[in-house]
């Protein structure tokens, strides 16, 4: 199956790092959470990929275009203009990178994706966050529900700790625990081509219209993830993502 990326918005509230780059370009690590993010993908096999573009989707093109070269030694010969790639450490993917306008909305995204696609189930997710999520395990629910769509609901963090009392004292703090402020839609989707019979035009919201009127139709199974997810909405976020990559076990790396 194909693995969609939405990876065009503006990610205004990460502007401390957007101003200059995409936000699926904001480095985790030293790689940018896009990478994360289909590495993820591609740890189930799924390592055929269509980015929609569009704030700053050159950036992104850039990227790829200098993943082979630039992930390698390199031998350039100055008075013929000839470069030689060695021992590049490179994927085994496929990369469609394709512009779908700086103002259009998820759904609309999606939409301008359909000619890309094979008229087949595909995978969606946002280019903004990470989980452990088993991606065999939801494509296996998504075809037991027999419904149009799946989206993955988690339980957000909680953005500040508890405090467990005896009494009028307190017995211990909680740090950040996983309380379920409500679940939510994680991304990490799987769809079915019927679902663009939901998706009008550009200005068409995936979650405020589509997923809406499938759930309305009783079309939009959910499957619930208990374990790590996180979004990077924030530069909060993404220095809470710094420092587990940096403790070296993060838990959203399930690869080798």
């Amino acid at each position: 199956m194909q693995v969609v990326i939405l990876a065009g918005g503006l990610g205004t509230r990460l502007a401390e790092q957007t101003e200059v780059k995409p936000k699926p370009l904001v480095e985790i690590g030293g790689r940018p959470i896009l990478w994360h993010i289909m590495k993820l993908y591609a740890h189930y096999g799924f390592k055929e990929f269509c980015i929609a573009l569009g704030y700053k989707g050159e950036a992104i093109k850039r990227y790829f275009l200098d993943y082979y070269p630039l992930n390698g030694n390199m031998t350039v010969n100055l008075t013929q203009g000839q470069v030689h790639v060695h021992n590049s450490e490179s994927e085994d993917w496929t990369v469609n990178l394709v512009e779908t306008g700086l103002d259009t909305l998820t759904g609309g995204r999606v939409k301008r994706l359909q000619p890309w696609l094979k008229n087949q189930p595909f995978l969606v997710t946002y280019g903004d966050g990470v989980s452990n999520i088993n991606l065999e395990e939801l494509w296996a629910f998504h075809r037991s529900q027999g419904r149009l769509a799946t989206l993955t609901a988690v339980r957000p963090p909680a953005r500040f700790g508890g405090i467990i009392f005896e009494g009028n004292l307190v017995a211990k703090f909680t740090e950040k625990p996983q309380i379920g402020e409500g679940w939510i839609n994680g991304g990490f989707l799987v769809l079915e081509p019927g679902i663009f019979d939901y998706l009008e035009g550009d200005q068409t919201s995936l979650e405020a219209e589509g997923l809406e009127r499938l759930a309305e139709a009783g079309q939009l199974a959910a499957y619930r993830h208990e374990g790590f997810w996180q979004c990077m909405d924030t530069l909060r976020d993404l220095r809470l993502l710094e420092s587990l990559w940096e403790g070296g076990n993060p838990p959203w790396k399930v690869w080798d």
